[in-house]
C-alpha cells in the first residue's frame, strides 16, 4: 500500500497485539504509479520509524525480471527486512520461466523473499511444484497465497522446509486456510482493524474457532467493502480513521459517494459493537 508516514505509525502501533510486520510498497496499493524514488523513500520512512520494533517488508515484484532485481536491490539498501516478489503478472510466463525469475532475484540479494502468488491479477498462477523446488533455497522463506485456494496448506506443507511460512493473502479465506494448517495472514482488512484481525487469528491457533468464526462474520462486512474498489476503498477508509487522504493516482479514482457512504456505514458498526470483547463461555457461545 501506498502508506502516508502517519498511516505507517498507525500499523506500528499494533505491533504489541501481535502484529510481526507490515508491507509497503506492494501490488494491493498503488505500487504500479510508484517512481523508484517514491519506492526508495516509503521502504526508508517505515524502517525509520520502525527502529527495528517491527519487521519492514518491502513490495519488490515486476513483470520484467530486471526491473524486479533493481526494486529488490534498493530495497535491500534502503534497510528492508525482506521483499515480497510478485508472480510476473501480465506477460503469462511458463513455470520454468517463473522458476528462473525468482532464482535471478535471489541471486541479486541477501534479503529474504516471500512469493506472491496472486493469480487473480497476474493470470499466471505459482504451481505448488514450482513453490517447492524454490522452497529448497534458504532464501525463499515464505509463500503469500492469494488464490483462496483453503487447501494448499494440506498440500504444501509436508513438501516444504519445516520454516516455511504459508501466509493467506485473501482475508475472506484466511481464517480457513489458517486452520487448514497455514501461519498467518498478509491482511488487507488489518490495515483498518488490526486488533480485531489478530484476536481473530489467535483465536483460531488457539482453537477457539467458534469465536474466530465470530469475530470473521463481524469483519465480512468490511473486508467486502474493501475488496470491491481496492486500492481506493482502503484509502478512503484510512481517511475516516484520520490517517491519510483518500487520494489516488489515475487510472485509479477515488470512491463515488454511495460506496463512501456505505464504507462509512460497515466502520461504524464495527466501531460500535467492539468484537474483540466478545468471550466465549464454557458451551462455545459468545458473550458481551
Amino acid at each position: 500500500m501506498h502508506c502516508s508516514r502517519t498511516a505507517i505509525i498507525r500499523k506500528l502501533s499494533s505491533s504489541c497485539r501481535g502484529v510481526s510486520a507490515i508491507v509497503v510498497g506492494e501490488t494491493a496499493g498503488e505500487a504500479a504509479t510508484l517512481t523508484l524514488a517514491e519506492h526508495d523513500i516509503i521502504i526508508r520512512a517505515a524502517v525509520e520509524i520502525a527502529r527495528r520494533r517491527i519487521r519492514v517488508i518491502a513490495g519488490a515484484g515486476s513483470n520484467s525480471t530486471s526491473q524486479a532485481i533493481e526494486w529488490t536491490r534498493h530495497a535491500e539498501a534502503a534497510g528492508a527486512d525482506a521483499v515480497l516478489s510478485v508472480v510476473p503478472y501480465y506477460n503469462k510466463p511458463m513455470q520454468s520461466g517463473i522458476h528462473a525469475h525468482f532464482c535471478a532475484i535471489a541471486a541479486s540479494t541477501a534479503l529474504p523473499i516471500i512469493l506472491h502468488d496472486i493469480p487473480s491479477r497476474t493470470v499466471r498462477g505459482l504451481a505448488d511444484e514450482t513453490v517447492a523446488q524454490l522452497a529448497e533455497s534458504k532464501q525463499f522463506v515464505g509463500l503469500r497465497d492469494a488464490t483462496g485456494d483453503v487447501t494448499r496448506p494440506l498440500r504444501l506443507r509436508s513438501r516444504l522446509p519445516s520454516g516455511f511460512r504459508l501466509l493467506s493473502g485473501d482475508d475472506s479465506t484466511a481464517l480457513a486456510f489458517i486452520a487448514s494448517g497455514g501461519d498467518g495472514c498478509i491482511s488487507l482488512t488489518s490495515n483498518v482493524t488490526p486488533e480485531l484481525c489478530q484476536t481473530m487469528f489467535s483465536r483460531c491457533r488457539q482453537g477457539q474457532l467458534a469465536h474466530a468464526g465470530y469475530l470473521q462474520g463481524r469483519l465480512a462486512p468490511l473486508t467486502a467493502a474493501l475488496a470491491g474498489e481496492h486500492p481506493a476503498a482502503l484509502k478512503y477508509a484510512l481517511c475516516l480513521l484520520g490517517l491519510m487522504a483518500p487520494n489516488t493516482r489515475l487510472p485509479i479514482v477515488e470512491l463515488a459517494d454511495p460506496a463512501k457512504a456505505e464504507l462509512a456505514c460497515v466502520l461504524a458498526e464495527i466501531d460500535s459493537e467492539n468484537p474483540a470483547n466478545v468471550r466465549e463461555n464454557r458451551h462455545g457461545r459468545q458473550q458481551r
